[in-house]
């Protein structure tokens, strides 16, 4: 190994552009290899009638693991992007009459909780919110920002013995859709309240109760970034950059290779051989296993098989005029029949009747509250991750239209028509996510073992490790971002192992906490 090590990072997603910045300020020489031509992996922008449409990730929240990442390189996430709290969280609506908006001031969600759907109701919320706090609290050091556990008693050591009668209050072995019902008996709201499993690619039927957490973390505070979510991946290159980082766009890696059993390097799709001491790969594991990154390294992480997959979307990605309901930055329109909507995704197939999200990337701006003419919409519906068995015919993709388009008219918001869009289904999700069928999130969220059963940050190869979404701890802009914090203070603590290696003082006197416990994926 050279004196200074050389970190390659294959994909600049959010956690490879995490990792970039914290190595290269730690004295690492680092190089990001990323197949597309723009940073920020699934936060990227596409073009859609003549205006570019964000097309990946629109929630925003913890936002202090930015705010850690960038002041331990010497800055202020404030100095590359503008960031606003948002008032408002997200705006439902389950017909034209009945709609409900949260906020991030939880005085004012319990009072329009109560005027929705009554006093219990607004206890309910009460209940709810401090139980999702209470499971976040005992979670969130212990767990998310540290390094994958194997199994249950590790998770207890690390938790510590004197908390151990608290392991139940995580409540991993009930589902979550059965626990809401302790704390709301309105349908709607434990409708509301159990698509928050869909933020990780879940089903609230199949997921654990402990993501319940993940309406803490939103509630906690939503940010909007001017410019949308991408405009956060190119101030990590940025950040990454005056770190001494160097980035390639539009070359895929189609080999990476080992000598004597460790990693040495990556090949490019040009013939290009970069030699490497160690490697992260921020895409899916999946890709590893699948040989899609060459035979070396197959061994270094575990198939994923279909049926645990995570949720695919349908993303219309549109430039469009909308009438009726007044539209909110995030919007959620229900179906009457939720458990029919896991059904026919589980079937394989997109839901007939879909809940439907739109983010309305031009509402809540700085300049204007609703914009006039047409606005950019990103609109989600969860569709199952079958990219790669199941093509999607033009009669499908226009039947899956109707059907949203229905869905949006019933809760009273009207769509120009013919809407000027781009649609993107679990076939485009599958080519762009290779070895994932489209599954946008990774390894789906269900039953009490899929934390343990997540790729960690090292893999079965020395040298060899991963990032992103689809690694411990989890999907998510804020849980890729700790991914990459994970990685690289693990090769930091692997390196100083050796004793061949110094690392300087990161700006602003920021420590790399080791990554204790986890070993392999």
């Amino acid at each position: 190994m050279s004196a200074t090590p050389h970190v390659v990072i294959v994909g600049a997603g959010m956690g490879g552009l995490c990792s970039a910045a914290l190595l290269a300020a730690q004295g690492c020489r680092v190089t990001v290899v990323e197949k597309e031509a723009h940073p920020g992996g699934k936060a990227r922008r596409l073009p859609v009638d003549g205006v570019g449409v964000d097309a990946g990730p629109t929630v925003f929240t913890l936002r202090d693991v930015f705010d850690t990442i960038f002041r331990a390189c010497g800055s202020e996430l404030d100095d590359h992007v503008r960031v606003r709290p948002a008032e408002t969280l997200a705006r439902h609506a389950w017909n034209a009459d009945e709609r409900l908006d949260l906020f991030a001031d939880p005085a004012r969600s319990e009072e329009a909780i109560g005027d929705f759907a009554g006093a219990d109701a607004a206890r309910g919320y009460r209940s709810f919110r401090a139980e999702a706090a209470h499971i976040f609290e005992l979670l969130d050091q212990t767990l998310l920002r540290q390094g994958k556990v194997f199994w249950p008693p590790q998770f207890i050591k690390r938790l510590g013995l004197s908390r151990i009668g608290e392991m139940s209050a995580i409540r991993p072995y009930e589902k979550m859709w059965t626990v809401l019902g302790e704390h709301f008996t309105d349908p709607r709201l434990r409708q509301l309240y159990g698509r928050y499993a869909t933020y990780c690619g879940s089903s609230p039927f199949d997921a654990p109760a402990t993501l319940m957490l993940i309406a803490h973390v939103e509630a906690q505070g939503v940010w909007l970034i001017d410019g949308g979510l991408s405009a956060l991946g190119a101030a990590l290159q940025k950040l990454g950059e005056t770190q001494g980082a160097s980035y390639r766009f539009g070359h895929a890696v189609t080999r990476i290779e080992t000598n004597r059993g460790r990693v040495s390097g990556i090949t490019l799709d040009n013939g290009e051989h970069i030699a490497a001491d160690r490697v992260i790969v921020n895409a899916d594991p999946a890709a590893l296993a699948d040989g899609a990154l060459g035979p070396d390294v197959t061994r270094a992480a575990g198939r994923l098989k279909p049926n645990a997959r995570s949720l695919s979307a349908m993303v219309w990605l549109a430039n469009a005029k909308t009438s009726g309901l007044p539209l909110k930055r995030h919007n959620v329109f229900f179906s009457p029949d939720y458990a029919r909507e896991f059904a026919d995704i589980g079937a394989g197939a997109p839901p007939t009747d879909p809940t439907t999200y739109i983010c309305a990337q031009d509402r809540e701006t700085l300049s204007v509250e609703a914009p006039l003419g047409r606005e950019r919409l990103q609109i989600i519906v969860n569709a199952p991750a079958n990219g790669d068995t199941h093509e999607y015919s033009a009669e499908e993709r226009d039947r899956c239209t109707e059907a949203m388009i229905r869905r949006l008219h019933h809760c009273g918001l009207e769509l120009e028509e013919p809407v000027p869009h781009r649609l993107l289904t679990p076939n485009e999700f599958a080519k762009f996510l290779p070895s994932t069928g489209g599954a946008i999130y990774g390894r789906a969220s269900h039953g009490w073992a899929a934390s343990f059963l997540r790729q960690g940050t090292r893999t079965r190869i020395p040298g060899l490790y991963c990032a992103g979404g689809s690694t411990h701890p989890g999907a998510g802009m804020p849980m890729a971002a700790l991914s990459g914090q994970l990685a690289a203070r693990t090769i930091m603590q692997d390196l100083a192992s050796t004793r061949q290696f110094h690392p300087v003082a990161t700006p602003g006197g920021t420590s790399m906490r080791s990554a204790t416990t986890e070993n392999t994926g």
